[in-house]
């Protein structure tokens, strides 16, 4: 067999072609809300509203519901909850996050461990992207699409949200809207992700593209770019060199974003970013 014929052979086998795929529709919306979210310092966010969703699958499970109804609900709860607490009382963000999540969390696997399920934990925690189906390609394809272009058409103010929302207010912006919308479409990535990923796994998903465009670029048009290029050449590389490691591919695209992170922020940077914030421009 030539070295051609065996780059080719991944491409042969239908669960390759949709791992492929299914990683770009996930590495697509991820990398656009990390970029917010690194600029917010709403990483534990992702980390509290993918936990979340757990408790939801398994009671969509026992309600003979479709899953992805319960995450989306558990996860909008989580979201929504997390942000009106931490509105109503003198508690810090993250102590209010790390609250929720691990409760939720816990309440999940207590809620599955009492269950007769054949939903596999495993596969919740970390994915199945081997394993995935036209109809978990359609979700996540409406969900990349309906996030790619909320960023697209309203960045400019999410970004004047996340450095100023005093000055977002003055200027007239629904600030509620902004706030509660990007938590809502946190939620929904993190169910269009569930599948691949896992609601593990996609903490990084949701970090490491936005934090190795951080440190990259110096403009948030910029950052929305290279995050989404860095997210889409790691996601697809990382699924197509697993089926000649012989491992899984969604821990093969953690490691391969965290190297990349290592690489660049180790690179010799004769121009540092003045106070660690991205321009507006």
């Amino acid at each position: 067999m030539s070295m051609l014929d065996t780059l080719w052979t991944p491409l042969q086998f239908d669960f390759m072609r949709q791992a492929l795929l299914i990683s770009v529709l996930v590495a697509v919306p991820t990398a656009l809300l990390s970029c917010l979210l690194v600029l917010r310092g709403w990483a534990l966010m992702g980390d509290a509203v993918s936990h979340a969703v757990l408790p939801g699958v398994v009671l969509a499970y026992i309600a003979g519901v479709p899953l992805e109804l319960g995450a989306v609900a558990a996860a909008m709860v989580c979201a929504l909850g997390t942000g009106y607490i931490q509105a109503n009382s003198r508690l810090k963000q993250d102590t209010v996050m790390g609250v929720v999540f691990s409760g939720m969390f816990g309440l999940g696997v207590v809620l599955h461990a009492g269950v007769a399920a054949d939903v596999h934990l495993d596969h919740i925690l970390f994915g199945d992207m081997l394993g995935t189906g036209m109809r978990d390609l359609a979700e996540s394809g409406a969900i990349a699409l309906l996030v790619a272009g909320v960023v697209g058409l309203k960045w400019r103010d999410l970004l004047l949200h996340t450095f100023d929302p005093v000055q977002a207010r003055t200027m007239g912006l629904p600030v509620n809207l902004l706030h509660y919308g990007l938590l809502i479409l946190l939620s929904l990535t993190i169910v269009g992700a569930l599948k691949a990923v896992g609601i593990i796994l996609v903490i990084a998903l949701l970090i490491a593209p936005g934090a190795i465009a951080f440190l990259l670029t110096r403009s948030f048009g910029a950052m929305l770019l290279v995050a989404v290029a860095v997210s889409v050449a790691a996601c697809a590389g990382s699924v197509y060199l697993s089926f000649f490691l012989d491992s899984a591919p969604a821990p093969t695209v953690v490691v391969t974003l965290s190297v990349l992170f290592v690489i660049v922020f180790a690179k010799p940077r004769t121009n540092p970013r003045p106070s660690g914030i991205c321009s507006r421009g």
